[in-house]
């Protein structure tokens, strides 16, 4: 069976972070690894507080594990420090990972600043180059681009500007076309990933995103087709949501 990791925060609701990852695993029939980055202390209305992993851990997390398993793909989620960072930089080019997918989180969807300022820098320096695909959201991409996206024509140039930094494939997710929602790939071409606007807040779904496409590029798809698949695992888990707290609404992965 083919497997992913995911290396990422713990989220006690399941909605998002390490648990959400390892369900869209499952759900995509893909074997499920993870190594915790961070603690959070949050819920369905938002992040409250994080504790990030010592770097010594999360390298100790990861060395054991991959020096006897053999990871198909790796989705990264939250990192939160800088010394985080070069860890999963040095864990990369020791194992020699593939497949690698970084979903970078900056803020929560509630406001919370989920990595050190200083770790941005590091990110964009040492993971972006080793990665097959980034996903930022258009909030993300805009800070990471240092270019405010209004427009169409703003998340193109955002996209170009985001490979330029390394990663073969550049996702930015939460754009609109024709009132429809739509994802933009960019590997040097163009790409739009379409679904149907579905309205409501919702909690994890960029994580959940990045892992589908973690999960089928484990099972070999292209980054192309496999950013499409996960476009369509995402409308269907949207379409199921559901309210378990008072807050933002669950995917049902």
């Amino acid at each position: 069976m083919k497997n992913a990791l995911t290396i990422a925060g713990f989220d006690p609701t399941g909605g998002a972070g390490v648990q959400a990852d390892l369900k869209v695993f499952y759900s995509l029939g893909v074997y499920g690894l993870s190594a915790v980055s961070s603690l959070t202390a949050q819920n369905t209305k938002g992040v409250e507080e994080v504790l990030p992993v010592t770097p010594d851990f999360l390298k100790k997390q990861l060395s054991v594990l991959l020096s006897d398993v053999q990871s198909d793909a790796v989705k990264i989620g939250m990192i939160y420090s800088e010394k985080n960072a070069a860890v999963i930089e040095w864990i990369i080019k020791k194992y020699s990972l593939k497949n690698i997918v970084l979903d970078p989180l900056i803020l929560s969807s509630s406001g919370k600043r989920l990595v050190e300022k200083k770790a941005v820098a590091a990110i964009v320096k040492k993971l972006f180059p080793l990665c097959k695909v980034i996903t930022p959201n258009i909030e993300e991409a805009s800070a990471l681009a240092g270019l405010e996206i209004k427009n169409e024509k703003d998340m193109k140039e955002t996209a170009i500007i985001l490979k330029s930094f390394g990663p073969e494939n550049v996702i930015i997710t939460g754009g609109h076309l024709d009132k429809t929602a739509a994802d933009l790939f960019y590997n040097g071409n163009f790409h739009y990933l379409i679904g149907k606007k579905i309205e409501g807040e919702f909690h994890g779904t960029g994580c959940a995103f990045s892992s589908a496409v973690t999960a089928f590029l484990a099972k070999g798809e292209s980054a192309l087709e496999s950013s499409r698949l996960a476009k369509n695992f995402i409308n269907k888990a949207l379409r199921k949501s559901f309210y378990l707290g008072k807050g933002m609404m669950i995917l049902d992965i």
